[in-house]
């Protein structure tokens, strides 16, 4: 009598589709999944350790690289934790700019998502097409933020930089233009038989597995969950929003696909409408009207001639504009134990520079009473949580990170076993993983 075997199969971390950084244990009867190991931890950075050994204005570098194709949540997340700590709000303008800079990063989250599950289905001109809308959005936050990718844009209390004049103005355009691509990606996809074929019915996870799972996001709304932190904890200026929350019925790839497509969608009404509400920019506080570059007033305080700087207005560049005294006030809030001061006082009064030295020097930050919170944000891959305790110290006691594709990556075997091996590629797509935001 003949014994059959299964195969084992070893996939990544160096196979393509794994990103270098997942692998998996394939156990195979014939090209159909049995069982699935799957090992995680190949891009682990000790995030949360980190923290805890930096003041807390330092720990925006480290939540930059959580998902680093949409930091900007990331930063918004942690500041919000931070400021619940602290008590705080910010100012009205800060919180729609933060709201402004989430919603683009999250499109770019979901162009690179759809685009690179297409390409690897073969797709390629739908990736390209993404990536070049994605384009678009970059240089709108590099425009803001001085930066694309590691931006550390958030700050406690505010934002570094306000938005600049012409702005909305670019976002409009830039608007127009992702959407165009959003309509040739549909056109590319939702009709193509060799996709839906490669979609439909693979990858299925029902709401009640999501749920128990702890599944939060885009793939638990493609199980039909209309579960979305913006709702269900407003937080920032959401509640005073107009948008909806896709779902989906049947909880496979296709409806994951359809989810986010839909979400890119609701990310630019919600741009727009904070466009049409945001309060008024900043108004200018310069006496004199003089403007002067930044390197001469650095110049000029050095050599102690102080005397008229309080009243200039300085040009800056893009990284350091939120910095200006005329902006200041509209985009942080204030609280000198939190918040750095204007330029123009650090380098213009002694008290501005005494000010600046005490938050940043080790040992005297801000220091937020002794507790513990819990802030949870709508990441692109679905609830992104902050957990931070203070000891009433200038750093965090204790940081611990909900990654929202945690939890579904303890959910994939549900989904693959039972579909072809060759199911994997779309499947594991749908699932967004992003290692630094994993393995933390």
């Amino acid at each position: 009598m003949t014994q059959t075997r299964n195969m084992l199969l070893n996939v990544g971390p160096s196979h393509p589709a794994m990103h270098g950084v997942i692998r998996m244990i394939m156990e195979l009867d014939g090209e159909k999944i049995k069982a699935v190991d799957i090992e995680i931890g190949y891009l682990h950075r000790a995030f949360e350790k980190m923290c805890e050994t930096v003041m807390y204005t330092q720990c925006f570098p480290y939540t930059d690289r959580l998902n680093y194709v949409s930091p900007l949540i990331n930063n918004v997340g942690f500041a919000l934790a931070v400021e619940k700590l602290l008590g705080i709000d910010v100012p009205e303008r800060a919180k729609y700019i933060r709201v402004i800079m989430s919603e683009i990063s999250r499109i770019t989250d979901h162009l690179t998502c759809v685009g690179a599950s297409a390409m690897e289905l073969g797709a390629m001109s739908v990736f390209l097409y993404m990536i070049k809308a994605r384009e678009f959005l970059w240089e709108l936050v590099e425009e803001i933020t001085g930066a694309r990718l590691t931006i550390s844009y958030v700050r406690i209390g505010g934002v570094k930089a306000d938005l600049t004049e012409n702005f909305m103005e670019h976002a409009f355009e830039k608007i127009a233009e992702v959407r165009k691509v959003l309509i040739e990606a549909d056109e590319l996809l939702t009709r193509n038989r060799i996709f839906v074929d490669r979609m439909k019915g693979i990858g299925k996870l029902s709401a009640q597995d999501a749920i128990a799972y702890g599944v939060t996001g885009p793939f638990l709304r493609g199980s039909g969950v209309a579960y979305d932190v913006r709702k269900s904890n407003p937080y920032l200026i959401y509640d005073k929003l107009d948008f909806e929350i896709p779902v989906g019925t049947v909880g496979d790839n296709l409806d994951r696909y359809f989810v986010r497509m839909a979400e890119m969608e609701q990310s630019l009404r919600i741009i727009e409408q904070c466009f049409q509400q945001i309060p008024d920019g900043p108004v200018a506080h310069d006496l004199n009207g003089v403007v002067i570059p930044a390197s001469e007033m650095v110049d000029e305080a050095k050599m102690g001639r102080t005397e008229d700087l309080i009243e200039d207005e300085v040009s800056l560049d893009p990284t350091l504009q939120g910095s200006t005294k005329k902006y200041h006030e509209k985009v942080n809030a204030d609280r000198k134990d939190v918040v750095l001061p204007a330029k123009e006082n650090t380098y213009g009064n002694i008290e501005g520079l005494m000010n600046h030295f005490k938050l940043v020097m080790y040992g005297h930050g801000i220091k937020p009473p002794v507790g513990e919170v819990y802030y949870p944000v709508e990441g692109a891959n679905g609830e992104l949580g902050f957990y931070i305790v203070s000891d009433g110290r200038d750093h965090p006691w204790r940081v611990r990170v909900r990654p929202p594709c945690f939890p579904i990556m303890a959910a994939l075997p549900k989904c693959l076993i039972g579909d072809m091996m060759a199911d994997l590629v779309p499947t594991f797509g749908s699932v967004n993983m992003i290692a630094g935001e994993l393995d933390r």
